[in-house]
Protein backbone atom coordinates (compact mmCIF):
# COMPACT_ATOMS: atom_id res chain seq x y z
CA UNK A 1 0.00 0.00 0.00
CA UNK A 2 1.53 3.40 -0.95
CA UNK A 3 0.91 6.71 1.38
CA UNK A 4 -2.41 8.03 1.15
CA UNK A 5 -2.80 11.33 2.73
CA UNK A 6 -6.34 12.89 0.79
CA UNK A 7 -8.83 13.73 3.22
CA UNK A 8 -12.10 12.02 2.04
CA UNK A 9 -14.26 13.68 4.96
CA UNK A 10 -17.52 14.90 3.50
CA UNK A 11 -18.74 18.40 4.37
CA UNK A 12 -21.10 20.43 4.07
CA UNK A 13 -21.32 20.66 0.61
CA UNK A 14 -20.24 17.53 -0.89
CA UNK A 15 -20.78 13.71 0.42
CA UNK A 16 -18.66 10.48 -0.01
CA UNK A 17 -19.51 7.83 -1.88
CA UNK A 18 -17.01 4.93 -1.54
CA UNK A 19 -17.22 2.73 -4.46
CA UNK A 20 -16.04 2.61 -8.02
CA UNK A 21 -16.02 2.51 -11.81
CA UNK A 22 -15.88 -1.13 -11.19
CA UNK A 23 -18.94 -1.88 -8.98
CA UNK A 24 -22.32 -2.51 -9.58
CA UNK A 25 -24.27 -0.75 -7.29
CA UNK A 26 -21.66 2.15 -7.01
CA UNK A 27 -23.28 2.48 -10.91
CA UNK A 28 -26.56 2.51 -9.75
CA UNK A 29 -25.88 5.55 -6.82
CA UNK A 30 -23.45 7.64 -8.86
CA UNK A 31 -26.29 7.95 -11.57
CA UNK A 32 -28.50 9.10 -8.91
CA UNK A 33 -26.09 11.45 -7.55
CA UNK A 34 -25.23 13.00 -10.92
CA UNK A 35 -29.09 13.76 -11.99
CA UNK A 36 -29.99 14.44 -8.85
CA UNK A 37 -27.24 17.31 -8.86
CA UNK A 38 -25.71 15.81 -5.26
CA UNK A 39 -21.85 17.16 -4.76
CA UNK A 40 -19.96 13.96 -4.35
CA UNK A 41 -16.32 12.91 -4.02
CA UNK A 42 -15.86 9.51 -4.91
CA UNK A 43 -13.05 6.91 -3.10
CA UNK A 44 -12.14 2.89 -3.57
CA UNK A 45 -12.75 0.71 -0.42
CA UNK A 46 -8.93 0.18 -0.56
CA UNK A 47 -8.71 3.51 0.80
CA UNK A 48 -7.16 3.64 4.84
CA UNK A 49 -10.14 5.68 5.58
CA UNK A 50 -12.21 3.32 3.95
CA UNK A 51 -10.86 0.97 6.60
CA UNK A 52 -10.33 3.05 9.82
CA UNK A 53 -13.70 4.93 9.76
CA UNK A 54 -16.16 2.97 7.17
CA UNK A 55 -15.96 -0.51 7.57
CA UNK A 56 -16.10 -1.11 11.67
CA UNK A 57 -18.94 1.27 11.36
CA UNK A 58 -20.69 -0.71 8.93
CA UNK A 59 -19.63 -3.98 10.56
CA UNK A 60 -18.87 -5.48 7.24
CA UNK A 61 -16.61 -5.14 3.60
CA UNK A 62 -19.20 -2.99 0.92
CA UNK A 63 -20.03 -0.60 -1.57
CA UNK A 64 -21.38 1.56 -2.42
CA UNK A 65 -21.58 3.89 1.00
CA UNK A 66 -22.50 7.18 1.38
CA UNK A 67 -20.92 9.37 3.87
CA UNK A 68 -22.60 12.48 4.86
CA UNK A 69 -21.50 15.49 7.47
CA UNK A 70 -21.53 14.60 10.67
CA UNK A 71 -21.27 11.04 10.64
CA UNK A 72 -24.47 9.82 8.75
CA UNK A 73 -23.26 6.57 6.72
CA UNK A 74 -26.11 5.01 4.48
CA UNK A 75 -25.39 1.98 2.53
CA UNK A 76 -27.32 -0.28 0.05
CA UNK A 77 -28.19 1.21 -2.79
CA UNK A 78 -31.69 1.70 -2.59
CA UNK A 79 -31.59 2.46 1.31
CA UNK A 80 -28.99 5.52 -0.05
CA UNK A 81 -31.77 6.70 -3.02
CA UNK A 82 -34.30 6.68 -1.00
CA UNK A 83 -32.53 8.38 2.37
CA UNK A 84 -31.88 11.13 -0.14
CA UNK A 85 -34.81 11.91 -1.64
CA UNK A 86 -36.01 12.31 2.02
CA UNK A 87 -33.34 14.47 2.89
CA UNK A 88 -33.47 16.73 -0.56
CA UNK A 89 -36.82 16.23 -1.91
CA UNK A 90 -36.42 18.99 -4.73
CA UNK A 91 -36.10 17.65 -8.33
CA UNK A 92 -37.57 14.21 -7.24
CA UNK A 93 -36.27 11.19 -8.93
CA UNK A 94 -39.64 9.08 -7.64
CA UNK A 95 -42.57 9.77 -9.39
CA UNK A 96 -45.71 11.18 -7.34
CA UNK A 97 -48.38 9.49 -9.51
CA UNK A 98 -48.88 6.03 -8.05
CA UNK A 99 -48.76 3.77 -11.48
CA UNK A 100 -45.49 5.06 -12.30
CA UNK A 101 -44.38 5.34 -8.73
CA UNK A 102 -44.63 1.71 -8.25
CA UNK A 103 -43.28 0.50 -11.76
CA UNK A 104 -40.18 2.88 -10.63
CA UNK A 105 -40.34 0.30 -7.67
CA UNK A 106 -40.79 -2.61 -9.43
CA UNK A 107 -37.79 -2.05 -12.35
CA UNK A 108 -35.59 -0.65 -9.55
CA UNK A 109 -35.55 -4.14 -8.08
CA UNK A 110 -35.68 -6.50 -10.79
CA UNK A 111 -33.01 -5.06 -12.07
CA UNK A 112 -30.93 -4.58 -8.98
CA UNK A 113 -31.81 -8.40 -7.81
CA UNK A 114 -32.74 -10.49 -10.85
CA UNK A 115 -29.83 -9.12 -13.31
CA UNK A 116 -27.34 -9.73 -10.76
CA UNK A 117 -26.84 -12.93 -12.08
CA UNK A 118 -26.56 -12.19 -15.65
CA UNK A 119 -24.06 -8.96 -14.62
CA UNK A 120 -21.32 -11.68 -13.04
CA UNK A 121 -21.76 -13.96 -16.20
CA UNK A 122 -20.91 -12.08 -18.09
CA UNK A 123 -17.58 -10.96 -16.15
CA UNK A 124 -16.79 -13.62 -14.38
CA UNK A 125 -18.16 -17.02 -16.98
CA UNK A 126 -15.66 -18.35 -19.54
CA UNK A 127 -14.93 -17.34 -22.39
CA UNK A 128 -15.69 -13.82 -21.47
CA UNK A 129 -13.36 -13.62 -18.61
CA UNK A 130 -10.29 -14.79 -20.64
CA UNK A 131 -11.00 -12.71 -23.07
CA UNK A 132 -11.15 -9.48 -21.04
CA UNK A 133 -8.63 -10.35 -18.65
CA UNK A 134 -6.44 -8.11 -19.40
CA UNK A 135 -9.28 -4.95 -18.43
CA UNK A 136 -10.36 -6.75 -15.37
CA UNK A 137 -6.80 -7.03 -14.24
CA UNK A 138 -6.37 -3.71 -14.18
CA UNK A 139 -9.97 -2.24 -13.21
CA UNK A 140 -9.86 -4.69 -10.37
CA UNK A 141 -5.56 -3.55 -9.33
CA UNK A 142 -6.43 -0.27 -9.05
CA UNK A 143 -9.66 -0.88 -6.75
CA UNK A 144 -7.38 -2.77 -4.68
CA UNK A 145 -4.41 -0.70 -4.96
CA UNK A 146 -4.01 2.81 -4.58
CA UNK A 147 -0.40 3.26 -5.91
CA UNK A 148 1.29 3.92 -9.28
CA UNK A 149 3.30 0.58 -9.77
CA UNK A 150 1.52 -1.21 -12.62
CA UNK A 151 3.04 -4.45 -12.06
CA UNK A 152 1.95 -4.62 -8.19
CA UNK A 153 -1.19 -2.95 -9.27
CA UNK A 154 -2.03 -6.02 -11.69
CA UNK A 155 -1.05 -8.59 -9.36
CA UNK A 156 -3.20 -7.42 -6.87
CA UNK A 157 -6.08 -7.49 -9.75
CA UNK A 158 -5.46 -10.82 -10.51
CA UNK A 159 -5.92 -12.04 -6.77
CA UNK A 160 -9.35 -10.44 -6.93
CA UNK A 161 -9.98 -12.14 -10.36
CA UNK A 162 -9.11 -15.26 -9.06
CA UNK A 163 -11.44 -14.87 -6.08
CA UNK A 164 -14.61 -13.64 -7.88
CA UNK A 165 -14.52 -15.97 -10.54
CA UNK A 166 -15.31 -18.52 -7.69
CA UNK A 167 -18.52 -17.08 -6.51
CA UNK A 168 -20.80 -17.76 -9.37
CA UNK A 169 -22.29 -21.17 -8.02
CA UNK A 170 -24.38 -18.81 -5.59
CA UNK A 171 -26.07 -17.37 -8.06
CA UNK A 172 -26.90 -20.18 -10.28
CA UNK A 173 -24.30 -19.55 -12.97
CA UNK A 174 -22.63 -22.44 -14.86
CA UNK A 175 -22.96 -24.25 -17.93
CA UNK A 176 -26.05 -25.25 -17.90
CA UNK A 177 -27.41 -21.91 -17.48
CA UNK A 178 -24.91 -19.83 -19.85
CA UNK A 179 -27.40 -19.86 -23.00
CA UNK A 180 -30.23 -18.67 -21.24
CA UNK A 181 -28.91 -16.26 -19.54
CA UNK A 182 -27.16 -14.95 -22.83
CA UNK A 183 -30.80 -14.87 -24.54
CA UNK A 184 -32.28 -12.99 -21.64
CA UNK A 185 -29.61 -10.36 -22.15
CA UNK A 186 -30.26 -10.09 -25.65
CA UNK A 187 -33.62 -10.28 -24.94
CA UNK A 188 -33.39 -7.14 -22.65
CA UNK A 189 -31.25 -5.16 -25.21
CA UNK A 190 -34.01 -5.69 -27.90
CA UNK A 191 -36.90 -4.64 -25.49
CA UNK A 192 -34.83 -1.34 -24.03
CA UNK A 193 -33.69 -0.84 -27.80
CA UNK A 194 -37.16 -0.14 -28.80
CA UNK A 195 -38.18 1.72 -25.96
CA UNK A 196 -35.01 4.43 -25.93
CA UNK A 197 -36.01 4.74 -29.54
CA UNK A 198 -38.79 6.71 -28.42
CA UNK A 199 -38.17 8.00 -25.13
CA UNK A 200 -34.87 9.55 -23.10
CA UNK A 201 -35.97 7.36 -19.85
CA UNK A 202 -37.33 4.38 -18.69
CA UNK A 203 -40.56 6.17 -17.71
CA UNK A 204 -40.51 8.87 -20.27
CA UNK A 205 -38.79 12.25 -19.88
CA UNK A 206 -37.61 12.68 -16.53
CA UNK A 207 -35.16 9.60 -14.96
CA UNK A 208 -36.56 7.81 -11.98
CA UNK A 209 -35.49 4.99 -9.81
CA UNK A 210 -36.15 2.73 -12.31
CA UNK A 211 -33.32 4.06 -15.11
CA UNK A 212 -31.07 4.04 -11.41
CA UNK A 213 -31.92 0.51 -10.70
CA UNK A 214 -31.09 -0.61 -14.41
CA UNK A 215 -28.06 1.11 -14.15
CA UNK A 216 -26.39 -1.00 -11.74
CA UNK A 217 -25.94 -4.28 -13.99
CA UNK A 218 -25.67 -2.03 -17.82
CA UNK A 219 -22.95 0.00 -16.30
CA UNK A 220 -20.48 -1.32 -14.68
CA UNK A 221 -20.70 -4.77 -16.03
CA UNK A 222 -22.34 -4.75 -19.13
CA UNK A 223 -21.78 -1.38 -20.51
CA UNK A 224 -17.85 -1.14 -19.57
CA UNK A 225 -16.74 -4.34 -19.17
CA UNK A 226 -15.25 -4.95 -23.06
CA UNK A 227 -17.14 -8.31 -23.80
CA UNK A 228 -20.91 -7.30 -22.97
CA UNK A 229 -20.48 -3.63 -23.63
CA UNK A 230 -19.44 -4.12 -27.08
CA UNK A 231 -22.45 -6.58 -27.94
CA UNK A 232 -24.65 -3.75 -26.17
CA UNK A 233 -22.98 -1.34 -28.66
CA UNK A 234 -23.67 -2.92 -31.72
CA UNK A 235 -27.02 -5.05 -31.00
CA UNK A 236 -28.94 -2.28 -29.31
CA UNK A 237 -26.50 1.39 -29.95
CA UNK A 238 -29.50 3.32 -28.16
CA UNK A 239 -29.50 1.28 -24.84
CA UNK A 240 -25.97 2.39 -24.74
CA UNK A 241 -26.40 6.08 -25.18
CA UNK A 242 -29.13 5.60 -22.39
CA UNK A 243 -26.22 4.63 -20.65
CA UNK A 244 -23.96 7.99 -21.81
CA UNK A 245 -26.93 9.95 -20.96
CA UNK A 246 -27.74 8.38 -17.22
CA UNK A 247 -24.09 9.83 -16.68
CA UNK A 248 -24.70 13.18 -17.84
CA UNK A 249 -26.67 15.92 -15.27
CA UNK A 250 -28.76 17.57 -17.59
CA UNK A 251 -31.90 16.00 -17.85
CA UNK A 252 -33.27 17.23 -21.09
CA UNK A 253 -32.09 16.05 -23.85
CA UNK A 254 -31.84 17.14 -27.45
CA UNK A 255 -32.22 13.67 -29.45
CA UNK A 256 -36.25 14.22 -28.12
CA UNK A 257 -36.75 17.88 -28.16
CA UNK A 258 -40.57 17.34 -28.24
CA UNK A 259 -40.62 15.34 -24.73
CA UNK A 260 -41.01 17.11 -21.26
CA UNK A 261 -38.46 16.68 -18.86
CA UNK A 262 -40.83 15.34 -16.57
CA UNK A 263 -42.86 12.83 -15.09
CA UNK A 264 -46.47 12.95 -16.75
CA UNK A 265 -49.06 13.73 -14.23
CA UNK A 266 -51.67 11.51 -15.89
CA UNK A 267 -49.97 9.05 -14.79
CA UNK A 268 -49.35 7.57 -18.20
CA UNK A 269 -47.48 4.44 -18.89
CA UNK A 270 -45.59 4.74 -21.89
CA UNK A 271 -46.66 2.30 -24.40
CA UNK A 272 -43.12 0.70 -25.74
CA UNK A 273 -42.17 -0.21 -21.76
CA UNK A 274 -45.02 -3.33 -21.88
CA UNK A 275 -42.45 -5.24 -23.43
CA UNK A 276 -40.08 -4.57 -20.63
CA UNK A 277 -42.80 -4.82 -18.28
CA UNK A 278 -43.69 -8.97 -19.53
CA UNK A 279 -40.21 -10.13 -19.53
CA UNK A 280 -39.61 -8.82 -16.10
CA UNK A 281 -42.47 -11.42 -14.73
CA UNK A 282 -41.30 -13.81 -17.60
CA UNK A 283 -37.92 -14.26 -15.96
CA UNK A 284 -38.02 -13.14 -12.80
CA UNK A 285 -41.70 -15.07 -11.08
CA UNK A 286 -40.45 -18.39 -10.59
CA UNK A 287 -36.84 -16.74 -8.87
CA UNK A 288 -39.27 -14.96 -6.79
CA UNK A 289 -41.80 -17.76 -5.97
CA UNK A 290 -39.43 -19.68 -5.08
CA UNK A 291 -37.24 -17.60 -2.66
CA UNK A 292 -40.86 -17.12 -1.12
CA UNK A 293 -40.91 -20.59 -0.42
CA UNK A 294 -37.43 -20.65 1.18
CA UNK A 295 -38.01 -17.98 3.47
CA UNK A 296 -41.58 -19.18 4.52
CA UNK A 297 -39.96 -22.59 4.96
CA UNK A 298 -37.14 -21.17 7.24
CA UNK A 299 -39.29 -18.98 9.61
CA UNK A 300 -41.98 -21.56 9.47
CA UNK A 301 -39.16 -24.42 11.10
CA UNK A 302 -38.41 -21.50 13.80
CA UNK A 303 -41.74 -20.96 15.53
CA UNK A 304 -39.78 -19.00 18.35
CA UNK A 305 -37.76 -16.87 16.05
CA UNK A 306 -37.28 -13.73 17.67
CA UNK A 307 -38.35 -10.29 15.87
CA UNK A 308 -34.83 -8.42 14.83
CA UNK A 309 -33.11 -11.19 14.39
CA UNK A 310 -30.98 -11.53 10.79
CA UNK A 311 -31.93 -13.05 7.95
CA UNK A 312 -29.67 -16.01 7.27
CA UNK A 313 -28.63 -19.25 8.28
CA UNK A 314 -26.07 -18.66 10.15
CA UNK A 315 -26.70 -14.85 11.55
CA UNK A 316 -23.80 -13.59 10.68
CA UNK A 317 -23.54 -10.19 9.07
CA UNK A 318 -23.20 -10.71 5.34
CA UNK A 319 -23.74 -8.60 2.37
CA UNK A 320 -25.40 -11.32 0.63
CA UNK A 321 -27.36 -13.51 3.06
CA UNK A 322 -29.19 -16.43 2.43
CA UNK A 323 -31.84 -18.49 4.10
CA UNK A 324 -30.84 -22.06 1.89
CA UNK A 325 -30.86 -23.44 -1.59
CA UNK A 326 -33.55 -22.65 -4.13
CA UNK A 327 -34.49 -24.61 -7.06
CA UNK A 328 -36.99 -23.73 -9.74
CA UNK A 329 -37.36 -24.10 -13.96
CA UNK A 330 -36.36 -21.03 -16.05
CA UNK A 331 -36.10 -20.86 -20.07
CA UNK A 332 -35.92 -24.56 -20.36
CA UNK A 333 -33.12 -25.46 -17.73
CA UNK A 334 -33.27 -25.83 -14.13
CA UNK A 335 -31.36 -22.95 -11.70
CA UNK A 336 -30.21 -24.55 -8.89
CA UNK A 337 -28.82 -21.50 -6.53
CA UNK A 338 -28.81 -19.60 -3.20
CA UNK A 339 -31.81 -18.59 -1.92
CA UNK A 340 -31.77 -14.52 -1.90
CA UNK A 341 -33.83 -13.12 0.62
CA UNK A 342 -32.16 -9.82 -0.40
CA UNK A 343 -34.70 -10.01 -4.06
CA UNK A 344 -37.76 -10.17 -1.44
CA UNK A 345 -37.08 -7.58 0.35
CA UNK A 346 -36.77 -5.57 -2.44
CA UNK A 347 -39.61 -6.73 -4.23
CA UNK A 348 -41.24 -6.14 -1.35
CA UNK A 349 -40.93 -2.52 -2.01
CA UNK A 350 -42.72 -2.19 -4.72
CA UNK A 351 -45.73 -4.03 -3.13
CA UNK A 352 -45.83 -1.48 -0.94
CA UNK A 353 -46.41 1.16 -3.55
CA UNK A 354 -49.00 -1.18 -5.14
CA UNK A 355 -51.32 -1.39 -1.59
CA UNK A 356 -51.26 2.26 -2.14
CA UNK A 357 -52.65 2.56 -4.84
CA UNK A 358 -56.36 3.43 -4.72
CA UNK A 359 -59.23 4.12 -6.94
CA UNK A 360 -58.71 4.48 -10.20
CA UNK A 361 -55.36 3.95 -9.82
CA UNK A 362 -55.43 0.66 -8.22
CA UNK A 363 -57.51 -0.55 -11.25
CA UNK A 364 -54.76 0.25 -13.52
CA UNK A 365 -52.41 -1.07 -12.34
CA UNK A 366 -53.79 -4.80 -11.65
CA UNK A 367 -55.25 -4.73 -14.81
CA UNK A 368 -51.43 -3.74 -16.51
CA UNK A 369 -50.19 -6.77 -13.90
CA UNK A 370 -52.72 -8.85 -15.46
CA UNK A 371 -51.70 -7.87 -19.25
CA UNK A 372 -47.96 -8.09 -18.52
CA UNK A 373 -48.04 -11.86 -16.44
CA UNK A 374 -47.21 -10.12 -13.03
CA UNK A 375 -50.83 -11.25 -11.26
CA UNK A 376 -48.65 -14.21 -9.35
CA UNK A 377 -45.86 -12.45 -8.39
CA UNK A 378 -47.52 -9.57 -7.12
CA UNK A 379 -50.12 -11.62 -4.90
CA UNK A 380 -46.90 -13.40 -3.24
CA UNK A 381 -46.75 -12.92 0.55
CA UNK A 382 -44.29 -13.78 3.64
CA UNK A 383 -44.51 -15.10 6.30
CA UNK A 384 -42.99 -12.52 8.50
CA UNK A 385 -41.46 -9.04 6.52
CA UNK A 386 -38.13 -8.28 5.85
CA UNK A 387 -36.78 -4.98 7.27
CA UNK A 388 -32.94 -3.86 6.91
CA UNK A 389 -31.59 -3.03 10.14
CA UNK A 390 -28.65 -1.21 10.89
CA UNK A 391 -27.13 -2.71 7.22
CA UNK A 392 -28.42 -6.01 7.50
CA UNK A 393 -31.92 -7.94 7.03
CA UNK A 394 -33.85 -8.58 9.57
CA UNK A 395 -37.46 -10.46 10.25
CA UNK A 396 -40.03 -8.12 11.17
CA UNK A 397 -43.23 -8.64 13.67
Amino acid sequence: MSNVSSNTSPDSATCTLWGGALSLYSGKVRSYLIKKGIAYREFYASHPDFLDRIRPAIGMGVTPVVELQGGVMLQDSTDIIEALEARFPQRPMVPQTPVLRALAWLIDAYASEHLLAMAMHFRWSEPHVSVQRRFLQAEFGRASYLGSDGAVRDRAGERMIQHFSSQLGPLGINADTAAAIEAEFDDLLDRLELHFQHVPYVLGGHPSLADFGLMAPLYAHLGRDPVPAQRMALRAPNVARWVERMNLAAIEDGEFPDIPAAFDGQDTVPPTLMPLLELVFQDWTAELLANAAAFNGWVHSQPDLAQGSMVNTDQKRRVHPTVGRITYGWRGCTVDRNSAPQALWHFSKFQEQLARCQGDAQDVIWALLRRVGGEAASSLRLARPILRRNYVLVVGP
